[in-house]
């Protein structure tokens, strides 16, 4: 458990929201020595896939034999995910030194004026996230950015490589309502003479990441073109994809699910090669090795057989169809859908590609002041049922919709990362499958 006055500075930090700029990190970077030139870096934005790109290309160094760090978010259960060294959390009691530290160093530099109003959540993480990096002498960190990524708090660092895994619909309040305006936010990572990963293949979005570019000398790498063709076959179990670059050509079959892993996957290996023309020493079978054996929870991750459970926090349109796409061809029938989703989300967008997938839909929300009431949910979706389950809180819902199933239907956890998180606490506390089925 994290201390006392560790969780309540963090508890405080969350009622500040989300404040985009960079004025207070570079303020507190500065008092704790700039930690985040202490350590070479990758940086991952994009719409979806940046979280499941990071993790593939931590597998990818740490199974090469070098030390690796890992900043992602959000966390499913515990805010210590988000930090990792070598693929472990970062150690309770290191976390706590780190947040007291903080909060110490902000009340200082509020008072000479170097820090101004109070840090956000993702800031103090952030910061941890760097200076734990930086004592613990990481080899290379992937860093995930937050949200969109020229005013991200983790856009002060310098990386070896810029990644753009996709831009589409996310986030608009924050980013902008067009396209184009997104990908200028995105491509706000883009630094002098760095190179830059594209995996995006929308030519609007392009067009913003190549002027980008352009005007601060940056080499850019496109995913999926300049002689780099990603192929696929379905299996019964799976996918089977062929990912041909100038260099080599890849053999895989992606540890995570989906179609859209396989481009993921495709992405990884682009931002390895290129860092292997750095001068990082990569093994292509060590390549291939952690694509087909990287862990990203609660991405159509599948946490029981029988019956057939699945979870999945993708919350925007492109994160739904890829879960619609997944289900209509692996599963091909209907399901029970266990359905919460943010209030700032695209909600109909959302639930026109999962509704469809099932036969019976609950409706419920992880305890969170963000999250959509089931019954306001109900009332906006009602185009797309007549009839509704509507269940309070997150146990209540899984309890309800393993009853339905019986042992038989599927059942898919999906809307947000939220309510995985607290359908994973839930499904944690049954210990087999044997216990799921008699629900």
């Amino acid at each position: 458990m994290i201390s006392s006055a560790g969780q309540r500075y963090l508890d405080e930090a969350q009622l500040f929201g989300i404040k985009l700029g960079l004025d207070n990190m570079k303020g507190m970077l500065a008092s704790l020595g700039q930690p985040q030139e202490k350590f070479s870096a990758i940086q991952v934005a994009g719409t979806n896939g940046k979280g499941s790109v990071s993790a593939m290309l931590e597998r990818i160094f740490w199974l090469n034999g070098y030390k690796t760090g890992l900043y992602t978010s959000p966390h499913l259960v515990e805010v210590r995910e988000r930090i990792r060294v070598n693929g472990w959390m970062i150690p309770e009691d290191t976390f706590c030194r780190l947040l007291l530290d903080l909060k110490k160093r902000e009340k200082k530099l509020k008072k000479t004026g170097q820090v101004t109003g109070a840090l956000t959540f993702f800031e103090i993480l952030t910061l941890c996230a760097f200076e734990y990096f930086s004592q613990e002498k990481v080899d290379l960190a992937m860093v995930e950015v937050g949200l969109g990524g020229r005013f991200d708090a983790t856009n002060v660092i310098t990386p070896e490589l810029s990644v753009i895994t996709s831009v589409s619909y996310d986030h608009q309040q924050y980013l902008g309502y067009t396209l184009t305006k997104i990908a200028s936010e995105k491509a706000g990572i883009i630094k002098k003479g760095i190179p830059c990963l594209a995996g995006v293949r929308n030519n609007t979005v392009l067009k913003v990441i190549e002027k980008k570019c352009r005007e601060r000398g940056a080499p850019l790498i496109r995913a999926f073109s300049q002689g780099r063709k990603l192929t696929y076959r379905s299996t019964p179990d799976g996918y089977q994809f062929t990912y041909k670059t100038p260099s080599a050509t890849y053999h895989f079959k992606p540890s995570l699910p989906g179609l859209h892993q396989g481009e993921n996957a495709a992405i990884a290996i682009a931002a390895s090669e290129t860092l292997r023309e750095q001068g990082y020493q990569l093994k292509k079978d060590k390549i291939v090795e952690a694509i087909e054996t990287v862990n990203w929870p609660g991405r159509l991750e599948i946490i029981s057989r029988v019956p057939l459970i699945i979870l999945d926090g993708g919350h925007n349109e492109d994160g739904a169809r890829a879960v619609s796409d997944y289900v209509r061809e692996k599963i091909g029938q209907p399901l029970i859908l266990v359905f919460a989703i943010m209030k700032d989300k695209d909600i109909e967008k959302v639930a026109g590609k999962l509704f469809p997938l099932a036969s019976r839909i609950i409706l419920t929300r992880p305890p969170l002041d963000r999250a959509a009431r089931p019954e306001d949910i109900a009332q906006r979706l009602k185009k797309f049922s007549p009839l509704f389950f509507l269940e309070d809180d997150v146990p209540s819902a899984l309890r309800l919709a393993l009853t339905l199933s019986s042992g038989k239907v599927p059942v898919l956890v999906a809307g947000s990362l939220f309510l995985v998180g607290e359908a994973k606490k839930f499904f944690a506390g049954l210990n087999s499958e044997a216990q799921l089925a008699c629900l």
